[in-house]
């Protein structure tokens, strides 16, 4: 899968128009998974869980599809989400879980 067809749309059109930004994102994005010992599946999935808690569906969608790229399963990408019930609440993880079937039912 190509890295960009990951990305929300609107992302794409406001990096369009503003190239420095989006340079500067793209290095602090690798900074930030270069940094570490954890595995690009393992960051995806962390990834996830932070997008649905701060309910930004466009962020669960390129989550959920770079964790496939990545390797997750369809049922590792669920987990991740359900685990947050006793965190983020019951109704904010069966959105992001509605949210994540948009792409997982894709593929």
């Amino acid at each position: 899968m190509k890295k960009g067809s990951m990305l929300p749309k609107h992302y794409v059109t406001v990096l369009s128009k503003h190239p420095k930004l989006k340079k500067a994102l793209q290095a602090l994005g690798t900074v930030l998974r270069d940094e570490g010992p954890l595995d690009e599946k393992t960051a995806q999935l962390i990834q996830l869980a932070a997008a649905a808690s701060i309910r930004s569906e466009g962020s669960v969608h390129s989550h959920a599809k770079r964790a496939l790229a990545a390797g997750a399963t369809r049922a590792e990408i669920r987990h991740a989400l359900i685990l947050l019930v006793s965190t983020i609440g019951f109704p904010t993880v069966m959105a992001a879980l509605s949210w994540a079937d948009d792409i997982l039912k894709k593929k």
